[in-house]
């Protein structure tokens, strides 16, 4: 399950995991939003609301997408976040993980506090 995420000039490339929540996801696309930075992550509030998976975690890998329950929102990782101990990313709570930025991540520290955001399947997905 092959996206791709957009925001002014930046379009980037993600692969969804096949888990219930990233398939949920894939069912409610295509999403447009406004993009909340908190550190080196962004987040916002999408129609999906799903439960906390058994293997939801606080720490995550640069470039991992996720799910955050509490706020029903789509989160990508690209660096550290105040909740951040070290050089580690951590969320602000445990997330279901539902997939991967393909390519650097850091792309994502352009996109401002505010700026639309929109999640799409790949043209050549169903």
């Amino acid at each position: 399950m092959r996206i791709k995420i957009t925001s002014g000039n930046l379009t980037a490339s993600a692969e969804l995991n096949d888990s219930p929540t990233a398939r949920a996801i894939w069912d409610a696309l295509p999403l447009d939003a406004r993009a909340n930075t908190w550190g080196d992550e962004i987040y916002f509030a999408i129609p999906v609301k799903v439960t906390q998976e058994p293997d939801a975690r606080e720490i995550v890998q640069m470039g991992e997408l996720a799910y955050w329950t509490p706020g029903h929102a789509f989160c990508i990782f690209f660096g550290p976040t105040p909740a951040s101990r070290g050089d580690e990313i951590r969320a602000a709570s445990a997330v279901n993980i539902i997939g991967a930025v393909q390519g650097d991540a850091r792309v994502f520290k352009k996109v401002k506090d505010g700026a639309e955001i929109k999640i799409e399947r790949m043209k050549d997905e169903g």
